[in-house]
Order: C-alpha cells, then sequence, then structure tokens
C-alpha cells in the first residue's frame, strides 16, 4: 500500500530522477503514463510506484530509445522485454549491420542493400533506422570519401540511394493539415544536408507539415514567407560558422516580430557557438539527438 502513497513532489521526484520538472511535465501532458496523486493545494505528487515506472522508462531513453518508444514498450511483459534488449545488446548485430550495408553500397550490390535495410527494419524502429543508424552509415561514407577510401561516384550512388530512401518514407508519412506547420530554412544552402532531413523526417513522423525552403535572402524575403505560410514553427540549420551570425540575426527578428513563432537553430555551427550566445539562444538550440529533439520540441509544442 505504501507504493500508492504520494511522498513526492516535482522538484524532488526530478532531482531522484536527474532531470528537470518542466521535462517531466511535458512527457505526462502528452503520453499519460503515470497520474501523480494531487495534495489539497493541487500540485503532483509521485509515489513509489511512479519513481520507480519513470526510472525504468529513463534507462531505456538512456539506451537509445525515445521517450515515446519506452513508453510503448510498457505495454509489453518486462521481464521479456529486458531479456530481448539484453540478448540484443550481446549480439549487438548493429555493428554488424552498418558495416554489411556500407560495404553493398560501394560495391553497388542493389539485392544485398534491399537485403540489409529490410532486416534493419525488422530489428529496430522506424526512427532507430532513420535517424540514427542510416546517419551512421551517411557519415561513414562522407569520412571515407574525405579521406579518400572510396571514388566520387561510390559516394553519389551510396549517399543518394540511403537519401532517397529516407525520402519515400518521409513523403509516405501522414500529415494533419489542420494542425502545426513548420518551415524548415536550410542556412548554408546545402541540399543534401543530412541533419535536416533527418529533423524533416522528425517531424513529418509527428504529423506536422514540413516546408523546407533555402536560405533567405533578406528579412523582407523571410516576412513574405511568414505571411504566407502561417508557421508556428520554424527551424533554421546552419553548417558553417562564420555564417552563424546571420542566422542569430534572423532568430532575433523572428521572435521580436512573431510572438508565438516557435524558433529553432541546428546545425553543425551550433558547436562552434561562443558562450554568451549559448546562454543568450539556450531556448533555440534544437540539440543533435533525436531525445534532445523530442525534449525541445514537448516543451514549446501541444499536439
Amino acid at each position: 500500500m505504501a507504493d500508492k502513497e504520494g511522498k513526492y513532489n516535482i522538484k524532488a521526484a526530478a532531482l531522484m530522477l536527474g532531470i528537470q520538472p518542466g521535462t517531466l511535465r511535458a512527457w505526462e501532458r502528452r503520453y499519460q503514463m503515470i497520474a501523480p496523486v494531487r495534495n489539497e493545494a493541487g500540485h503532483r505528487l509521485y509515489t513509489e510506484e511512479h519513481i520507480k515506472i519513470l526510472k525504468w522508462l529513463i534507462k531505456k531513453v538512456n539506451q537509445g530509445f525515445t521517450i515515446s518508444q519506452a513508453i510503448s514498450l510498457l505495454g509489453h511483459n518486462q521481464s521479456q522485454m529486458d531479456s530481448e534488449a539484453l540478448n540484443l545488446k550481446q549480439d549487438n548485430p548493429l555493428i554488424g549491420m552498418i558495416d554489411s550495408l556500407y560495404e553493398a553500397l560501394i560495391h553497388f550490390e542493389h539485392e544485398r542493400i534491399n537485403e540489409i535495410i529490410n532486416k534493419m527494419f525488422s530489428f529496430f524502429t522506424m526512427e532507430k533506422v532513420i535517424i540514427d543508424i542510416f546517419s551512421q552509415i551517411l557519415k561513414k561514407i562522407e569520412d571515407n570519401f574525405r579521406d579518400g577510401n572510396i571514388l566520387p561516384a561510390q559516394k553519389y550512388f551510396s549517399s543518394s540511394l540511403i537519401k532517397d530512401r529516407i525520402s519515400f518514407i518521409l513523403h509516405s508519412c501522414p500529415i494533419n493539415l489542420q494542425q502545426n506547420k513548420a518551415v524548415c530554412i536550410n542556412w548554408s544552402d546545402e541540399r543534401d544536408n543530412t541533419e535536416l532531413l533527418m529533423f524533416t523526417f522528425y517531424l513529418r513522423k509527428r504529423g506536422i507539415q514540413v516546408i523546407n525552403i533555402g536560405k533567405v535572402s533578406s528579412e523582407d524575403e523571410n516576412d513574405q514567407i511568414m505571411d504566407l505560410i502561417h508557421p508556428d514553427l520554424v527551424i533554421i540549420c546552419c553548417e558553417i560558422p562564420d555564417e552563424l551570425k546571420e542566422v542569430l540575426l534572423l532568430v532575433d527578428h523572428l521572435s521580436v516580430n512573431y510572438k508565438d513563432l516557435i524558433v529553432g537553430v541546428g546545425g553543425k555551427s551550433i558547436a562552434a557557438m561562443k558562450p554568451f550566445d549559448k546562454s543568450q539562444y539556450s531556448s533555440n538550440i534544437l540539440g543533435q539527438t533525436i531525445n534532445e529533439w523530442e525534449m525541445w520540441l514537448l516543451e514549446r509544442m501541444v499536439f
């Protein structure tokens, strides 16, 4: 019976779990995976059972699952899930599959490529394959091309095939035209920006309509786009550090002139951001992993 008694307020629970109270509230609001009891003042109180469930979810997130994937696992037998996860980790098929797919790609082996990709989708979730595994493949292709280990033709074929596969899946994702709309700006004007492609898929999987555009040349052009599309969300991807100053000026302009607009910034240039700018624009920085994207989005949007 003691497990059912509310003991911990949200600050205490968050401290025990190692997450922010805002993150915990966002999880509850979206997923309703637990129902904290309320005291007379209406404040949340968490039971020992709640803490046990939340610790298990955070363990799964730390193993590489998204919070939504971890919550979906709660409907299964936990001992069986842990056994399957342990066996998967011990056998570690992922590394072998990544290496096999890379070899098949650079040797133009269509039948083998499709066989390995289909096997990946049978082992892992769609998000895991596209956002995590395909990202590793694309990085491996880029690194080996840069180091002179593969020819331009091998790079072009391999990258194009993977990105075409992502684009096909992306366009098959359902869209709720009555809900949120996002504009994605590719500031560095690179058509094959991998991170932006992955984030576009991530948004589409959540029913958000995504409109990808190139670099905007002026505030006036930006304002025309905003008035034409009326987005709820603007994502700016900047790969080149020298262009970051322009991007942050646009963030300032959007924040001042479109009060209800949610603005996010991503891309490799974030790593080169000055500490002062990181602090000032901390609420706009997307992060680099799917879990960071999910937390950023959950705390800002209602689905």
